[in-house]
């Protein structure tokens, strides 16, 4: 066991500054309560969800899906692949999820992404790391799905990288947004078949050259947003693994999802 700190060993000036910082907290504490990141209303800490909004996100638990993370309607008492694994094998190894994309979980995606909300980067990408702990405990680095030049152009940030550095600060896992590249401008996949999906990213994503001796040999944890068909995911981690990935799994905050 440890030995208690003397403060009297700690210099003036150190203790001063920390007397500092927690009144100025203590101060912004009482002009600005900690609220909701979904509803707003008052809670007891920041950068969290209130009991009402808590209760109306769907997190997904076990039993799900091993490689997809699609949950089971019913506990079979062992792990399981779905029947879309089985007949459609995904490019990347195992897919995670905070939550279904529905209710309070899509109206926070949808605030990060379109309403400049980066503080919601933090809250987020903590869920996502206890989500993604079995994931974060094989991976070597974190990469964000990124965003073509002109996309993030227009839209300023990329809401992935934004959780990617979360997740990476969270679990101690290094980040590196600079191993995989959008070098083809995708349209919008709503509303496509599988088929156009694929044609539409056929050549979306590349490793760059001289990224390539970072990537050799490294498993590969890949960061979204949301995960809706697999498309882009698959299609990212094609890239990964053609440029030296070992592995290429994937952690999303929120998925479209279907009871199997």
């Amino acid at each position: 066991m440890s030995e208690p700190l003397d403060v009297q060993s700690v210099p003036l000036s150190a203790r001063l500054r920390l007397g500092a910082t927690e009144a100025w907290r203590s101060a912004l504490g009482l002009l600005y309560p900690p609220t909701c990141i979904a509803c707003q209303s008052a809670i007891g800490e920041p950068h969290a969800l209130c009991a009402a909004c808590w209760s109306h996100v769907r997190f997904i638990e076990r039993p799900f899906c091993e490689r997809l993370g699609t949950p089971f309607a019913v506990d079979l008492g062992q792990p399981l692949l779905s029947p879309a694994a089985i007949a459609d094998p995904p490019v990347f190894g195992r897919a995670r999820a905070v939550a279904e994309y529905d209710g309070t979980a899509s109206l926070l995606v949808h605030r990060l992404k379109y309403n400049d909300r980066l503080e919601l980067a933090r809250a987020l990408g903590g869920m996502m790391a206890r989500a993604g702990a079995e994931l974060l405990g094989d991976a070597d680095v974190i990469v964000p799905v990124p965003l073509h030049r002109w996309r993030l152009w227009w839209r300023r940030f990329n809401q992935a990288m934004a959780l990617a550095k979360a997740v990476s600060s969270e679990s101690g896992v290094p980040c590196d947004p600079f191993l995989l590249a959008r070098v083809k401008r995708t349209r919008r996949q709503v509303g496509l078949t599988k088929a156009q999906r694929q044609e539409n990213l056929q050549g979306a994503f590349r490793v760059p050259v001289e990224a390539k001796a970072r990537l050799k040999g490294k498993r590969v944890l890949l960061i979204d947003d949301v995960l809706t068909t697999g498309s882009t995911a698959n299609a990212a981690s094609r890239a990964l693994l053609r440029g030296g990935a070992t592995s290429v799994d994937i952690l999303a905050f929120a998925r479209v999802v279907q009871e199997l």
